[in-house]
């Protein structure tokens, strides 16, 4: 405790005048005994009106019960709890507003006084700049933290695994215990419970099995309040707030303070979010309005998410549509493939592969890769796969060959062109005819990769290379007829294998490919395999972007 003489301290008028802090001196009977000028500056107040009123003339109405009965335990016992220390008050202007003081406290006493007679000087100095940086400083770490949450969010896959992620990173963040996470149900109308996160791990407690068997509509408790006001909700004493309808079970898990904000993207309202905390807190003006933003960022990230996965969703349906959902079982012939989208922004390709049964005992295999990725190469796509099956059927009472099923892709194609970019589509067309001592195919190429033939001789080309379709109507297609003995391999692939580059921008090349295929062990599956593992390891770390890849293997087993 500080102690001084009112003797000495009074004795220098001239000193206390000059202080640029106001120093109020305080009787034993809670009285302004003297006051100096600075405070008109930092108050308003005359210093000679001041004297002999009491110091609650300087303090909001909200604070006199407390002053008086500390001030009367100050002079019975000598001891106050702000005394020899400085505290942050809200003290009272002349005009009847507000101001942040700085407050120091000490004891002053005269030499021939009794200790009941003690009096106190305050020093009051003005902290409105003091607190509007700390205020600033208090939102710009919010703002840090609810940019670390949303940063932390853009690494999720799609909406379901950043909802996940949503409570434990605002929980840590912004340094709050506990979190539920609420979404409305499209089927009642209500707020269902989606998530309960806790900073302590370990079992479930009361307050999420009291939130599990809740539903709230608007307006109804934390979450149908920030629902219904599209603004964060507040509840310091969980205990004693009416408007929180879990309170036994806040104070079973010794949970006190909590604040609900709603989740929205435009109009719609995503979640609402409630963030607990163990200790009874006040929520300052500042956290509330950056929670609001953050409901307002986040949901806008998390819509964005959620438009994203649905679109992800409808491409891999479209994708699929494009490729054969299985393989069926050719007679005397083993078969495999693999497709895997390129790395860019399109979400489908413009590779895709077929087998299809023919009416007269035989198969068409065809392998096609459309120039560009998309929606609108995934129409020429579907497009090149049907017209090759429906071209494929008897033509005359007898099924097509390659080079006339190639022809009417192209044709199809020519047709379908319109004004916008030139949609060309190279592609491999085999028909195969199973046979006692193996298959034989007819293989017509159009702007192509050849494909491979492996066996004991080793990996060799095979076909002949023909112009890509979608081009020119006069198209002529070379046809060459190629045995598939017991213990040989047809390989088919589009040139996402040949022009993979590593990091150095190699391409696999068509010399990698054969070098593969040479050493590879017998069969459709290990010669897909091969081919893909040996691509994949091209491409790993690799800063160029991997294109659409598409592998076909026909194996006729020895």
């Amino acid at each position: 405790m500080v102690v001084q003489t009112v003797d000495a301290v009074l004795a220098a008028p001239a000193l206390l005048a000059a202080l640029p802090d106001a120093v109020v001196v305080a009787d034993a009977d809670g009285r302004i005994a003297y006051v100096n000028p600075a405070v008109t500056g930092l108050l308003g107040h005359d210093p000679a009106e001041l004297t002999g009123r009491p110091l609650t003339v300087l303090m909001p109405r909200r604070f006199h019960g407390a002053h008086s009965d500390g001030f009367s335990r100050f002079r019975a016992t000598g001891e106050g709890r702000l005394v020899g220390s400085t505290t942050q008050v809200p003290a009272l202007h002349a005009a009847g507003h507000e101001v942040t003081v700085d407050l120091t406290l000490a004891r002053l006493t005269r030499a021939d006084a009794a200790a009941d007679d003690a009096l106190v000087i305050a020093v009051l100095r003005d902290a409105s700049t003091t607190v509007l940086l700390e205020r600033q400083l208090m939102v710009s770490r919010y703002l840090a933290a609810t940019q670390r949450v949303t940063t932390a969010l853009t690494q999720a896959t799609d909406a379901d695994v950043a909802f996940q992620d949503l409570l434990p990173t605002l929980c840590t963040e912004l340094d709050w215990d506990t979190a539920t996470l609420w979404q409305p149900d499209g089927h009642t109308g209500q707020l269902r419970h989606a998530a309960t996160w806790s900073s302590h791990g370990g079992r479930p407690g009361a307050l999420h099995v009291a939130s599990c068997g809740h539903r709230f509509t608007r307006g109804q408790g934390l979450p149908g309040l920030a629902w219904a006001q599209r603004a964060p909700v507040v509840a310091e004493d969980l205990w004693n707030d009416p408007r929180f309808l879990r309170s036994e079970a806040a104070r079973v898990d010794r949970i006190r303070t909590g604040v609900a904000f709603p989740v929205l993207h435009g109009d719609d309202l995503l979640a609402v979010c409630e963030l607990f905390s163990h200790e009874e807190r006040p929520v300052p003006a500042e956290l509330v309005e950056v929670l609001a933003s953050a409901g307002r960022q986040i949901g806008q990230f998390l819509g964005r998410v959620r438009a994203e996965s649905e679109v992800r969703r409808l491409a891999d349906t479209l994708q699929r549509s494009l490729l054969p959902s299985h393989l069926p079982a050719v007679p005397g012939v083993q078969l495999a493939a693999r497709y895997r989208p390129g790395g860019g922004t399109a979400l489908v390709g413009g590779d895709t592969y077929d087998v299809t049964p023919l009416p007269d005992g035989r198969w068409m295999v065809l392998i096609a890769d459309v120039c560009g990725t998309g929606a609108e190469a995934a129409a020429v796509t579907a497009l090149t796969r049907h017209t090759a099956r429906a071209a494929a059927g008897p033509v005359g009472g007898t099924t097509a060959d390659p080079a006339q099923v190639l022809q009417a892709v192209n044709a199809a194609l020519l047709q379908a062109q319109d004004d916008g970019p030139l949609r060309f589509v190279t592609a491999c067309c085999l028909v195969l005819t199973p046979g006692p001592d193996g298959v034989r195919a007819t293989v017509g190429v159009a702007g192509h990769p050849l494909p491979v033939l492996t066996g004991p001789g080793g990996p060799r080309e095979v076909g002949a290379p023909g112009r890509p379709l979608g081009i020119t109507p006069d198209l002529e297609v070379p046809v060459v007829e190629v045995d598939l003995p017991p213990g040989t391999t047809v390989v088919l692939y589009t040139d996402g294998v040949t022009e993979a580059r590593d990091d150095a921008g190699r391409q696999f090349g068509e010399d990698g490919l054969l070098q593969v295929l040479g050493t590879a062990a017998r069969g459709a599956e290990a010669t897909v395999e091969a081919v893909t593992a040996a691509v994949e390891e091209r491409l790993r770390g690799s800063r160029y972007q991997a294109d659409d890849l598409a592998v076909l293997a026909l194996a006729v087993p020895a």
